[in-house]
């Protein structure tokens, strides 16, 4: 969709977005089979990335640098509500009413959505970039990379079989050359500037989400607790989120965005306290309900001063003509990361159960993968360098 913005403007790719978006929903509200429901979950999967792109555009092309972590923050902020009320009211309603009306109850939203949305994108349609109109195979690239994550996450749930070890290193081989192809020249090295800063959010963002989960599944299979009530002790992390993010935007503005990479630096520096917190009461004690809660209000504010932060710093590479793909990126990043750390880490827990180690042992493995991801995250971040000059404030990069 970064491609089609910048070749065809916004205006066509947020319809197009919002449509594949409500097939989505249709197709899953409908469904007869499991197969069709997650047809339709695709659908929705699609859409959503898509609009998020979309919304990264608008940010890249109608604000200035300087505003950028305030709006970012507020999309940090916009999900605090539906992170702690949304489970528990579908649960309710997939209950006492129909699972498909959980699907079809977002309907009104997405007309409200539209309604809001389409001016603003309508008046932001730039000329298409030359650069963008030369063809390429990024969408043949983008469902060879799905085939090999798939293979790789198959694989390791077999292993230790001698076809979950092919599996795995088939998934591997498939993998490389559609990433060298998706992200940024010099990902791999974590080169200064958008490859570091991109490494950097992929790491963090991955354990922050995969931590989350399988705090819910540490909650739920060795403490006990319902899936609700879990859900809504890990949701403590969406409101520190939001506060950190709140803070960031008030500290970005009164230091002029000079103070970006030291937050950046402090919030995986929370991180990875969160983490080690919550890897210590699993491995000596058991994960309890006040040790599950403290630790989510950190990671997710360690989350919150990083996420907006990495994002504004992003969007400063975007070339006139060239803000869809730069905002591609950091939705793929986002997407990907968080797939590939969870799906990982079910396959540590498949893989523990395999040879009989029980499930607290998988999650404590899979929690530690989360660890080492966001050990790695804070050794990138010091990568991180600002692009000189910033086209729309005229800052330098020796405020870094």
């Amino acid at each position: 969709m970064g491609k089609r913005i910048d070749q065809n403007g916004v205006f066509k790719s947020i319809i197009w977005s919002f449509s594949i978006f409500v097939i989505g929903i249709m197709i899953a509200a409908l469904s007869f089979h499991m197969p069709m429901l997650i047809l339709g979950r695709a659908f929705q999967g699609f859409g959503a990335g898509a609009l998020i792109t979309c919304v990264y555009y608008c940010v890249a092309v109608r604000y200035p640098d300087s505003l950028r972590t305030k709006i970012l923050a507020s999309f940090s902020m916009a999900f605090v509500l539906p992170a702690l009320i949304g489970p528990y009211i579908a649960g309710l309603i997939a209950a006492y009413v129909s699972w498909r009306l959980v699907f079809l109850i977002v309907l009104p939203f997405i007309v409200i959505s539209l309604f809001l949305t389409l001016p603003t994108f309508r008046s932001l349609q730039q000329p298409a970039s030359a650069l963008t109109k030369k063809g390429n195979m990024k969408e043949l690239y983008a469902i060879i990379l799905a085939i090999g994550t798939g293979a790789l996450l198959t694989g390791l749930s077999w292993i230790p079989d001698w076809k979950g070890i092919l599996l795995t290193a088939a998934g591997i081989l498939t993998m490389a050359q559609p990433l060298r192809k998706l992200l940024p020249a010099g990902t791999f090295s974590a080169a200064r500037g958008l490859p570091a800063t991109i490494v950097a959010r992929g790491m963090y963002v991955a354990c922050y989400f995969a931590t989350e989960s399988f705090v819910v599944l540490a909650l739920v299979e060795v403490k006990g607790l319902s899936e609700n009530l879990a859900g809504l002790i890990v949701a403590a992390g969406a409101l520190s989120w939001s506060a950190a993010a709140g803070l960031q935007s008030v500290l970005d503005a009164r230091d002029h965005g000079s103070g970006r990479k030291i937050r950046i630096l402090c919030g995986v520096g929370f991180i990875i306290v969160g983490v080690a917190l919550i890897i210590i009461a699993i491995a000596s004690l058991g994960v309890g309900i006040g040790i599950a809660v403290l630790s989510q209000i950190i990671i997710g504010f360690g989350a919150g001063l990083a996420n907006p932060t990495t994002a504004a710093i992003a969007l400063q590479y975007a070339e006139p003509g060239e803000e869809g793909e730069v905002s591609s990126i950091l939705q793929f990043i986002d997407s990907f990361s968080i797939a590939l750390s969870i799906g990982i880490g079910g396959a540590l827990v498949a893989i523990s159960e395999t040879f009989n180690w029980g499930i607290g042992t998988g999650i404590l493995m899979a929690i530690s993968l989360q660890l080492l991801f966001a050990v790695l995250s804070f050794i990138t971040s010091f990568r991180i360098t600002k692009k000189d000059p910033i086209r729309d404030t005229g800052v330098s990069s020796s405020m870094y």
